[in-house]
């Protein structure tokens, strides 16, 4: 099954530090929290005005008890998508310790929208009068956004 998440995180260079993280299931179903480990007093300006406001209250749970919530909510053999994906990834499979300690029949790696959408010509991808900077508005928007790539021709050959 299909999954389009997206994490709010912390980044001072060294450290990927997750704030919260949104995942829209293909068959609509929804996940959202946020850590009660990260020390948000850290966090800087552009956090504080962009992220920090949009946050939802008693949503917060231990990195670990998100781990095993995500593991159960994506199942076995999930086909995950970010846009940007990089330190989206990094972020989700650091609740899993390193890279060899994500749960069984994880992949690897995680599909990119903005790739897909650079190899379907690079359109202008739909706007989200939700987008937020909300882990689980942006992950809404990444399964908009690729459910308008996968009906579009490609341009250019992979």
């Amino acid at each position: 099954m299909r999954f389009w998440f997206d994490t709010e995180f912390m980044d001072d260079g060294r450290t990927i530090d997750l704030i919260s993280i949104g995942i829209v299931a293909d068959d609509g179903r929804e996940y959202y929290a946020e850590s009660n480990e990260c020390d948000l007093s850290r966090a800087n300006d552009w956090l504080r005005a962009n992220v920090l406001p949009r946050l939802v209250l008693g949503s917060a749970r231990s990195r670990k008890l998100m781990a095993k919530e995500i593991r159960a909510f994506v199942g076995y053999k999930p086909e995950l998508w970010a846009y940007y994906a990089d330190y989206d990834w990094v972020a989700l499979c650091q609740l899993y310790g390193s890279m060899i300690d994500l749960p069984q029949g994880w992949p690897n790696w995680c599909r990119d929208v903005k790739q897909l959408c650079v190899d379907k010509g690079d359109p202008r991808l739909p706007k989200s009068p939700t987008r937020e900077h909300n882990a689980l508005a942006d992950a809404r928007w990444n399964r908009e956004a690729w459910q308008y790539l996968m009906e579009l021709e490609s341009v250019r050959q992979p």
